[in-house]
């Protein structure tokens, strides 16, 4: 892999000694090449989206000037190398989640289809009235809709897990709260908005002991902590590409081939059928037959380049890099008594990113003033509106990060802060 070449093997670039140079890695994304209002790209965004490398960008540009065809439809030779290659991208996933089999990673346009997926699948065929279905008050909308939406169709007892006042799981009556009538635990792995970090494991094994069925929402873990599905036990996985270097319109859904096997599909159409009459179908086996129809093909192949990019970096690299911004990034902001973080303070238990307030500016104000510096954040409630209500606000400013933020991006988002208090004459 060309930019695999390219990245340099240094010690304690970013402050932490994990072993890689941001800076470097900088060089592979072609945007940082941009410049905001005259200004070099600050991207503190990418709990929203990752920026794509060369070795991404590329693999989609070769796709459509020399291999372009439909895959598992024809024997001429654009075909069958699309083929091979949309479905080595199966193999690479499988293995980057911890060695599952091929069969139980099914192609989605995103980990909100995945989500969708087995609630409309798993939980209309198994869950009906007086049956409880659990989550967390921290869900993203995609890990929170489907299920209320599942409960008033079936009149399930949604219950949801509450949160400390410092953003972490109360865990105090879990016992309770997984009852002996709970069919399905789902949690996120990593807040969107807090960044915390949950005990999924524990939550997962009691669950099993109560016999519930647990689904992980990893949209915002699996691109950055070592993930091992199965040491999980997890019974579904979902996630997107499009947080981790690779394309847009693609996600993942694990699930255990026991459940899957038994799950009826809920998008009908090419592909996913075995055989077809007038008045009968049947379906194909796994995992096509979930994927009905012509898949994102250019981004599952140029997908499996991002993560040949993650497993040149290492996981474990990747992690203690962001614990490193993380833990530099709370110890400046702790310092501003203008701005309120939210979420937990200890960077060993929550991923690279933070949600804060100026107590005077309104968040979509300093986004737009930190944008004129040329540092782009997020503002808004992050799709997680139960979650920032109950911190008594309607919308946080989000800055979080990835292998190619530095500390100096830091240091430029804190002076950026002091800057906006000036600027709406705060100070």
């Amino acid at each position: 892999m060309k930019s695999t070449e390219q990245l340099a093997v240094t010690k304690n670039i970013s402050g932490n000694g994990n072993g890689f140079d941001p800076e470097v890695i900088r060089r592979d994304f072609p945007i940082f090449k941009r410049k905001i209002n005259g200004r070099r790209l600050i991207y503190l965004d990418s709990a929203a989206t990752t920026q794509k490398p060369n070795a991404v960008i590329d693999v989609i540009d070769r796709y459509y000037k020399f291999q372009n065809a439909n895959v598992h439809r024809g024997l001429h030779t654009l075909a069958e190398e699309a083929t091979t290659a949309f479905e080595a991208t199966r193999d690479k996933v499988a293995k980057f989640i911890g060695g599952v089999k091929r069969e139980e990673i099914i192609y989605t346009r995103n980990a909100t289809e995945a989500i969708n997926l087995v609630a409309q699948s798993w939980g209309q065929a198994n869950i009906k009235k007086g049956d409880r279905i659990v989550i967390t008050q921290m869900e993203h909308h995609a890990n929170l809709v489907p299920w209320i939406v599942l409960s008033r169709k079936t009149g399930a007892e949604l219950v949801y897990i509450p949160i400390t006042p410092d953003g972490f799981l109360d865990l105090k009556d879990i016992g309770k709260i997984i009852s002996a009538n709970t069919k399905m635990v789902a949690l996120t792995q990593m807040s969107n908005v807090l960044g915390t970090i949950n005990p999924v494991e524990d939550i997962i094994d009691l669950a099993h002991k109560r016999g519930a069925v647990t689904l992980v929402d990893g949209a915002q873990s699996v691109p950055h902590l070592p993930i091992d599905v199965r040491a999980m036990d997890a019974d579904f996985l979902a996630f997107s590409a499009h947080k981790m270097l690779g394309p847009t319109g693609l996600g993942f859904l694990y699930g255990k081939e026991e459940i899957l096997n038994n799950m009826e599909p809920v998008v009908f159409g090419g592909e996913m059928i075995s055989e077809v009459k007038f008045d009968y179908a049947d379906w194909n086996a796994l995992p096509y037959k979930f994927e009905a129809g012509t898949p994102h093909i250019a981004g599952a192949i140029a997908f499996g380049s991002a993560l040949d990019y993650l497993n040149a970096l290492g996981m474990e690299n990747i992690r203690n890099h962001e614990k490193g911004l993380i833990a530099y990034a709370l110890e400046k902001m702790k310092e501003l008594d203008f701005i309120k973080i939210y979420g937990p303070l200890d960077s060993e238990r929550r991923g690279g990113g933070v949600s804060f307030n100026d107590k005077d500016i309104h968040p979509h104000d300093l986004a737009t003033f930190l944008d004129m510096m040329g540092i782009a954040v997020r503002a808004g409630h992050h799709c997680a509106q139960p979650l920032t209500r109950l911190f008594g606000v309607n919308a946080t400013t989000r800055a979080s990060f990835y292998i190619y933020n530095t500390i100096n991006d830091i240091d430029a988002l804190i002076t950026g802060l002091k800057e906006a208090r000036r600027y709406f004459k705060y100070e």
